[in-house]
């Protein structure tokens, strides 16, 4: 029974399975905070706004991060760099129940972005190794194995409230079996890729040239991940007139498009190429946001947001894959580089639809998914290597 225990031990701890657990442990991380952020508004009586700050330290946390662990990837080797992010992630997780105010919780939240920013820089400058490698696209399968950990870390908050656990318990409990899981299967033999010396470069390097065009689609997915992560519900209720249940099956309906295709993902693109598969994905995004602002019904806007799902789910891989494989910059500041740009527009996105919302209507607002649609086709051709 040692020796089958050690046999099968051994066969999970592939360089697969460890960039696989990272992904999770990111995921899931996330999706156990998000699942009791209404925990938080009650005990401090946060307003929205104030919530809304907090929420920006989280997300400056992660923007700060991306060049200090695309440079410590490159440096170090990103599967260290992961393993420490990812203690640093946990870490954050377990004290923000423990934080007496808004400003010490503003402080952990923004540690605990930088964990959750800075591990996926390193955790994508580990799969897009382990991807050359293999010789074959992988970086989608990853990538659903992200949505995966966010669901189940969702679903832990779930269980958490039913049972009776505050945050305190739930955060120690779920987070650390999490964390426990994933972190022992990254200790795989890895010997890290040889990067050019980067004596002289800026920490940070905006995206120029193809790799802008890269940053662009990136963002323009961005965006629609984010509306639809925040606004699917409320366009249910206002355009639709959906009950509340009713409106949550929107994002229901794209989450489980995108984790279902990002499974299928790397097939898809090992079959059509970088190029087709992002130009493809491009019309199937701007269908749905067509058929989306065009309805007044609940079928049709749910058949919207699935062909967004279909649109954006293999959009993000391609764009990390062909970052970490620019001729012109190294691994790790070639993903802290478009990250910033996807992340900032998840974090901008929604209010800036909001913003357009409050001078015209929401329908044409999401309408602007249509047009970043159209330059995910325009610009699918820079996900060549050699463009």
């Amino acid at each position: 029974m040692t020796d089958l225990t050690a046999s099968l031990v051994a066969r999970l701890r592939t360089p697969r399975v460890a960039v696989s657990a990272f992904f999770l442990l990111n995921g899931g991380l996330f999706g156990i905070w998000a699942s009791r952020v209404p925990a938080f508004v009650a005990r401090h009586e946060l307003s929205p706004s104030i919530l809304g700050l907090l929420l920006l330290c989280m997300g400056i946390g992660a923007i700060l991060s991306f060049p200090v662990a695309g440079r410590a990837s490159d440096s170090i080797g990103a599967v260290p760099v992961s393993r420490w992010l990812g203690a640093m992630y946990v870490a954050a997780l377990l004290a923000l129940p423990l934080m007496p105010n808004v400003w010490t919780l503003g402080l952990v939240l923004l540690v605990f972005g930088a964990g959750h920013g800075g591990l996926d820089v390193s955790m994508n400058a580990f799969a897009a190794e382990v991807e050359r490698r293999a010789r074959r696209p992988m970086m989608s399968s990853f990538h659903a194995l992200w949505s995966v950990g966010a669901g189940l870390g969702a679903a832990s908050g779930y269980g958490a409230v039913e049972m009776g656990l505050g945050p305190g318990s739930h955060f120690w409990i779920a987070g650390l079996a999490l964390a426990v899981l994933c972190l022992s299967m990254s200790f795989v033999p890895w010997e890290a890729e040889a990067v050019r010396s980067q004596k002289g470069t800026p920490l940070f390097v905006f995206p120029t040239g193809p790799l802008f065009a890269v940053g662009l689609i990136a963002l323009a997915g961005s965006v629609g991940e984010g509306a639809m992560a925040d606004w699917s519900a409320v366009y249910l209720v206002e355009s639709a007139g959906a009950g509340e249940g009713v409106a949550a099956l929107g994002y229901a309906t794209y989450s489980v498009v995108m984790v279902t295709l990002r499974l299928f993902g790397d097939r898809i693109t090992a079959m059509l190429g970088a190029v087709r598969a992002a130009r493809l994905s491009g019309i199937a995004a701007l269908c749905g946001a067509l058929l989306t602002v065009s309805s007044s019904s609940v079928a049709p806007i749910l058949a919207g947001f699935a062909l967004l799902g279909v649109g954006y789910a293999v959009v993000v891989p391609l764009v990390y894959s062909r970052a970490a494989n620019d001729p012109e910059v190294s691994p790790g500041r070639g993903l802290a580089a478009v990250a910033t740009l996807g992340y900032g527009a998840m974090l901008m996105g929604p209010p800036l639809l909001g913003a357009i919302a409050g001078l015209t209507s929401l329908r044409v607002a999401l309408g602007l998914l249509a047009v970043l649609a159209l330059l995910m086709i325009g610009l699918a051709g820079r996900l060549s290597p050699t463009r």
